[in-house]
């Protein structure tokens, strides 16, 4: 399928499909004569699932890092990004979860001090 059909089926864009390719998130796809990329069913599958970590709060570069596993999620969905407390994948996870420990601990600091601030001008 073209890249348009393979965006749409994963619920994307072309433009993001360029983009992980270009940053490795997705392997470089095969051409038609024409110079058009051909996407299959297992790109569509890989692309979901990097939009769904994506979503979880892990970034690219986190996803760049990881990239040769994302094809471990893709096989069987039920597995755990983090299969092991010091492989690579745990590595990623718990400097991405320390990121959001820390961004909650300064929002809620930010959060006490504006409400201290409405209380004291009220």
């Amino acid at each position: 399928m073209r890249i348009g059909d393979a965006a749409a089926a994963a619920g994307t864009t072309p433009r993001a499909l360029r983009f992980y390719e270009e940053r490795g998130l997705l392997p470089p796809r095969p051409r038609t004569p024409a110079g058009q990329r051909e996407y299959g069913p297992a790109d569509v599958a890989r692309v979901k699932v990097i939009r769904e970590l994506l979503a979880l709060g892990l970034t690219v570069e986190d996803l760049g890092s990881l990239s040769d596993r994302i094809h471990l999620l893709v096989d069987d969905p039920r597995q755990r990004c983090a299969d092991s407390s010091d492989g690579p994948g745990a590595v990623v996870v718990h400097r991405r979860l320390a990121s959001l420990d820390a961004e909650i601990d300064r929002l809620t600091r930010l959060r006490t001090r504006l409400a201290g601030q409405t209380t004291a001008t009220e």
